[in-house]
């Protein structure tokens, strides 16, 4: 009887991890070890405030629903493993990056970006990518420049007439 409700909450859990991995955006992997439980809870702040969730599981389970959505991160959960996801494609990367700068001890292994497989290399080109934000204001200086330009002609075009 033991047996078998340890057997339902393991496939609980593997269905959970399951359901998170194919409803979000972003599936990252990291080791964790050496962070103390302050930065742990920091780093857990930093992720929710950019919508974003921090979770630990053993990597048996991980791998077991990861293999049912034919996801082969064998080789990335490997030693102890959280995993940051998000809706936000870059969100938790760019979180993850920033905390990792400033402490060492966490270290981004992989993970699952827009239902691909992603290697450190790739996470780390996607860290470099300017925030939402940041993009819209380039969007928007871009927009506007030719309208700024052509306002300063009409300006100087309107000035040489009165003249």
């Amino acid at each position: 009887m033991a047996s078998q409700k340890i057997i339902e909450a393991k496939t609980q859990i593997v269905n959970e991890i399951t359901d998170i991995a194919k409803s979000n955006a972003s599936f990252i992997l990291f080791d964790y070890r050496g962070l103390s439980a302050l930065e742990t809870a920091e780093l857990r702040k930093l992720l929710r405030e950019n919508d974003a969730n921090y979770r630990v599981w053993k990597n048996t389970l991980t791998k077991r629903a990861l293999d049912s959505l034919n996801y082969n991160l064998d080789d990335v959960l490997v030693g102890p493993s959280a995993v940051a996801y998000s809706t936000d494609t870059i969100a938790p990367i760019k979180t993850l990056s920033n905390f990792a700068k400033e402490h060492p001890a966490l270290e981004i292994k992989g993970g699952i970006v827009d239902g691909k497989i992603s290697s450190l290399e790739e996470i780390k080109k996607l860290s470099e990518i300017p925030s939402r934000d940041a993009l819209l204001t380039m969007l928007a200086g871009s927009l506007i420049a030719p309208l700024k330009d052509l306002s300063i002609a009409l300006n100087l075009l309107s000035e040489q007439k009165s003249e």
